[in-house]
């Protein structure tokens, strides 16, 4: 019954899992405890480790949970011309994923009450929710937890986004899936990937060194040391997934909500990124992921992408931002114009796109 509901509704996967204690809480904790959550403070604070030990903490009446999943779009589309392009996460690009999965799964709520013939209590819990969201998808079949943490989901590979409905209903729990077995094997292709070497180990993600922590959760200054690895990524990063099997070998449709709006929300084009005032960036960042980062931290990225081009096209954007009032844009564009002096020394005439 629920995976016919979440089919009509466009999920591309669902289960259901017993409310039962997480096996995975300690690992979490010692995570927690080693640093590598680097400035998300938050998620040691007691309301979040409690609730991920205990679900019944964020609905007291739930009897089962609803684990789903949602598939974006893993094509990169191709640009009009060859301008200086940055690069955005791929589940970034579209319709905020937040709110498309909430949506859904209120949905789902309402039509699990019509089935049962009662209201049902419920709670959405989307991404920033404190549950643990992956091995609950594990558990319930979805798919398997690769060493880069990802959830990978054999067909769809580890291109979705997860959500959960806590419900006071009575469900059978699905059977165990054998995909939901680890089948990374000796593969480690996506640990000796990571540009930045934020991982530890295999599982083991070092928030504190990972592109999509440094450009969206840390709103500080990026450490010197990291800035030339985070390439032309400005809002997050998928190196990770590119280069694993499984996503190479998916090919399971995608939500059309979470494709990209427009080449410029996927692949954009820095100089006219870093040329927008406060309400242009307000209206393309409108109702996507990009809105959870501040108007400087964005830029704060597009000076790192700018410098990382190497290209002289780029300075007289980087000076412009030079004269912006945020000590943190101005910091890190000083840092663009040194990379772009110091790759200009090493490559007297470098070839630059013409712009139109």
């Amino acid at each position: 019954m629920i995976a016919e509901l979440a089919r009509e509704l466009g999920f591309a996967r669902a289960a259901i899992v017993p409310i039962e204690p997480p096996r995975r809480h300690d690992l979490y904790t010692s995570w927690l405890a080693e640093g590598h959550a680097g400035g998300m403070a938050y998620l040691a604070a007691p309301e979040h480790t409690g609730a991920r030990a205990d679900l019944r903490s964020l609905l007291d009446s739930a009897k089962a949970l609803i684990v789903v999943a949602l598939a974006y779009d893993r094509r990169d589309p191709i640009p009009p011309s060859a301008l200086l392009r940055g690069r955005i996460a791929r589940y970034a690009r579209g319709e905020d994923y937040h709110l498309v999965m909430r949506d859904r799964l209120v949905a789902l709520a309402d039509r699990l009450s019509a089935v049962l013939g009662r209201p049902v209590a419920s709670r959405p819990c989307v991404d920033s929710a404190p549950v643990l969201e992956r091995e609950w998808s594990e558990r319930g079949g979805l798919g398997f937890v690769a060493k880069n943490t990802m959830l990978i989901a054999p067909g769809a590979g580890s291109y979705i986004v997860l959500g959960e409905l806590l419900v006071d209903a009575d469900l059978a729990p699905t059977a165990p899936a054998e995909i939901a077995k680890p089948r990374c094997g000796t593969c480690r292709s996506c640990l000796d990937a990571c540009p930045t070497n934020a991982f530890r180990d295999a599982y083991i993600l070092d928030a504190r060194r990972c592109i999509s922590y440094l450009t969206i959760e840390h709103h500080g200054s990026i450490p010197v040391e990291l800035r030339a690895s985070i390439g032309t990524w400005v809002f997050g990063c998928d190196v990770c997934q590119e280069v694993c099997p499984f996503n190479a070998g998916a090919g399971e449709p995608h939500d059309p909500l979470l494709s990209p709006r427009s080449v410029e929300h996927a692949l954009p084009d820095l100089i006219a990124l870093a040329g927008k005032g406060a309400n242009q960036l307000r209206q393309f960042m409108k109702r996507t992921a990009l809105r959870r980062v501040p108007r400087e931290v964005l830029l704060r990225n597009v000076a790192v992408a700018l410098g990382n081009t190497g290209s002289p096209e780029a300075i007289p954007a980087l000076e412009r931002m030079m004269t912006e009032r945020s000590e943190l844009v101005r910091e890190h564009a000083a840092w663009a114009l040194d990379q772009i002096s110091a790759a200009s020394r090493s490559h007297p005439t470098p070839p630059t796109p013409t712009r139109p």
